[in-house]
C-alpha cells in the first residue's frame, strides 16, 4: 500500500482544530463502529459504541466483555499513541452491544481503537458506516490474526459492507466470496483508507482446493489386507463408520490414514462449513480448503476435548473433524465416558453444547474409524500361541466398548497379522485415485437417488430407498436371528447393502449383497 499524502506518524487530525475537516466529532463526541462477535458457529452482529465525556481520564469497557476483551484498553492506548494518534484525556465508555452476548477474544481492538478515534475527530465517523472491523493489535499498532474470520464473514454476507481485516486473516475469510474483504498490515494503513489518503487492498477469493493425488497418503502402500481394503472402500462410499480390530502392527493406522484420499471431493458448501469450524479454532490453512480434515486425538483425550465444551463453548475433535475422519486408535484405551458421548453426533450429525450461561451447536458430520486389539496383549487367535488372556479377560477387554456405542458403527472387521512372503513384498494394490474413482461413482448415485450418503438416511428413507429382494429379505431374517441385532443394526445392515450394491451398480438389495454386509459384522460376535 502507497499512502498518498501526510505524515502518518503525527496524529492525522486533532480534535482541538475547528478546521480539522471532521467539526461534526466536537458537537457529538460518539462514535459507532460495526464488528462480528461469535457465538458457536454464528457470528453476530456487534456495535462498538465510543463514548467521550468530561470527568478523570478514564476507560470503561461494558457489554460483557471477557478478560481478553477488557485488556483491549491497554493494548488500544499504547498502539494509538505509538501510531502517532492521540489519546484522549477524557472519560472514555466503549459499549459492545448487545449487551446479553458475552464477548471474546482480541478482535474488538481495531473497532475499540476506530471508535476512539472517530469519537475524538482523528478520523471521520461517517466512514465507517459502510465497513464492518475485527483485529487483534500489537502495541506498535500493527495488526494481528483472529479466528473465526471465515464464520464472522460467512454470516456478513447480506449486510452490504466490507469486511476489514488482519492481512493473515483475509486470506481465509476472502473464501467466503459473499463480501468485499479488505486487507491491512496496520492501523494506520486503516486509517489512511478511511480519511482518503490511501487505499486497501481487496483480497480476492482464490480456490485453493487441494490436489487429491498428493495431499493424502497413498492406499497403495498398504501391503495385503484386501479384505480391510475393501471394507474401507465401502466405508468411503457410503460415508460409513469402521471399526479395525487386529493385532498390534497388522497396518490398522496406515488403513485409517488412507481413508480420506479415498472420498468424494467435498461441496463448496460443505468445504466453508469445514473450514469455518477449523478457523474457529484457529487451525484453518487456506492451502487445504476442500482437503478432507483428518483428526486422530490421543486416548488421553477427556469428553470436553472430544466433543467440545468450555466455559465459552468451543468446538471439540468431533466438529474439527466436520467433513472428514475421527481416527480413534486403541479405542478400548479411552475413558468409556469420553466414548458414550459420541453416540449423539454418530446419529445426528452435530453436537449441541449446553453450559450454565452459554449454549452452541457445531457441525458435526464425520466418519469414525476406530481400531483395538483383540484382547489385552493384543495376540488373541494368533497362530503361534503368544496370548495368554483367559476368555474372561477378552470379554472383559471387548466390553469397553458398549452395545450402543457398537450399534453406531456399521462396519466392524478384523485385520489379521501378514504372512513374512507378503510383507517383503513391493507394494502392488490399486492407488487411491482408482479406488476413489470407483467411491465417487456410487455416491453420485446416492446424492441422485436420494441427496445424501447412505450412512446418513433415516428410517423413514431407509423404508423408501433400501428394498431387498425376496433372497436377501429371507437372509438378512436369518441374520438378525443368529446374530440378536437391534433394530438399530438391522437398519445399518442394510444401509451397508445399499452401499454395496450401489458400487456394483445395482437398482436392488441382492442376496449377495446383503451377505458381504453381514460378514463386515462379524468380529464383535463371534
Amino acid at each position: 500500500m502507497k499512502y498518498v499524502s501526510g505524515n502518518f506518524r503525527q496524529p492525522l487530525f486533532r480534535p482541538d482544530c475547528l478546521d480539522c475537516g471532521f467539526p461534526e466529532a466536537i458537537a457529538m463526541p460518539l462514535a459507532i463502529v460495526h464488528s462480528r462477535g461469535l457465538d458457536g458457529l454464528s457470528a453476530p452482529e456487534v456495535a462498538v459504541e465510543v463514548h467521550l465525556a468530561g470527568g478523570l481520564p478514564s476507560v470503561t469497557l461494558v457489554g460483557l466483555p471477557e478478560i481478553e476483551v477488557k485488556e483491549a484498553r491497554d493494548r488500544v492506548r499504547a498502539a494509538l499513541q505509538n501510531s502517532g494518534f492521540d489519546f484522549p484525556s477524557k472519560r472514555i465508555t466503549v459499549n459492545l452491544a448487545p449487551a446479553d452476548l458475552p464477548k471474546e477474544s482480541g478482535r474488538f481492538d481495531l473497532p475499540i481503537a476506530l471508535g476512539i478515534l472517530a469519537a475524538s475527530g482523528q478520523i471521520p465517523r461517517q466512514a465507517l458506516a459502510d465497513h464492518e472491523f475485527a483485529g487483534e493489535l500489537s502495541l506498535s499498532g500493527e495488526l494481528r490474526p483472529i479466528r473465526g474470520a471465515l464464520a464472522m464473514v460467512l454470516a456478513a454476507g447480506g449486510c452490504g459492507r466490507s469486511f476489514v481485516l488482519p492481512a493473515s486473516s483475509a486470506r481465509e475469510a476472502a473464501l467466503a466470496s459473499t463480501v468485499r474483504v479488505l486487507t491491512a498490515d496496520t492501523l494506520l494503513e486503516v486509517c489512511a483508507h478511511l480519511t482518503g489518503q490511501g487505499m486497501l487492498t481487496e483480497c480476492l477469493a482464490v480456490d485453493e482446493a487441494c490436489d487429491d493425488s498428493s495431499d493424502y497418503a497413498d492406499l497403495a502402500d498398504v501391503r495385503g489386507q484386501a479384505y480391510a481394503k475393501r471394507a474401507l472402500e465401502i466405508a468411503a462410499a457410503g460415508a460409513h463408520s469402521i471399526l479395525l480390530a487386529g493385532p498390534p502392527g497388522t497396518g490398522k493406522s496406515m488403513l485409517a490414514s488412507r481413508l480420506p484420499g479415498l472420498l468424494p471431493p467435498m461441496t463448496l458448501d460443505a468445504a466453508l462449513e469445514s473450514a469455518a469450524v477449523l478457523s474457529l479454532a484457529g487451525q484453518f490453512r487456506p492451502e487445504r480448503f476442500r482437503c478432507h480434515p483428518y483428526r486422530a486425538p490421543h486416548h488421553t483425550a477427556s469428553a470436553a476435548a472430544l466433543v467440545g465444551g468450555g466455559s465459552v463453548p468451543h468446538p471439540g475433535e468431533i466438529s474439527l473433524a466436520h467433513e472428514g475422519v475421527l481416527f480413534l486408535d486403541e479405542i478400548t484405551e479411552f475413558d468409556r465416558r469420553v466414548l458414550e458421548a459420541l453416540r449423539e453426533p454418530l446419529d445426528a450429525g452435530r453436537i449441541h453444547i449446553s453450559r450454565a450461561a452459554r449454549q452452541a451447536e457445531f457441525p458435526a458430520r464425520f466418519q469414525l474409524v476406530a481400531a483395538m486389539n483383540p484382547c489385552p496383549c493384543g495376540y488373541h487367535g494368533d497362530s503361534r500361541g503368544r496370548c495368554r488372556c483367559t476368555p474372561d479377560q477378552v470379554l472383559r477387554y471387548r466390553s469397553k466398548l458398549s452395545g450402543p456405542l457398537l450399534d453406531r458403527i456399521d462396519l466392524q472387521i478384523e485385520v489379521p497379522a501378514l504372512p513374512a512372503e507378503v510383507l517383503q513384498q513391493a507394494p502392488g494394490g490399486e492407488p487411491s485415485a482408482k479406488v476413489r474413482a470407483r467411491v465417487a461413482a456410487a455416491r453420485e448415485r446416492q446424492m441422485t437417488r436420494q441427496g445424501k450418503a447412505n450412512a446418513r438416511l433415516t428410517v423413514k428413507e431407509i423404508d423408501q430407498y433400501c428394498h431387498p429382494e425376496a433372497a436377501a429379505a429371507a437372509l438378512l431374517k436369518h441374520a438378525i436371528s443368529r446374530f440378536e441385532l437391534s433394530a438399530r443394526a438391522f437398519h445399518r445392515l442394510l444401509k451397508v447393502a445399499r452401499t454395496i450394491a450401489d458400487m456394483a451398480a445395482c437398482q436392488t438389495i441382492d442376496a449377495q449383497h446383503v451377505a458381504e454386509a453381514v460378514q463386515y459384522r462379524r468380529f464383535t460376535k463371534d
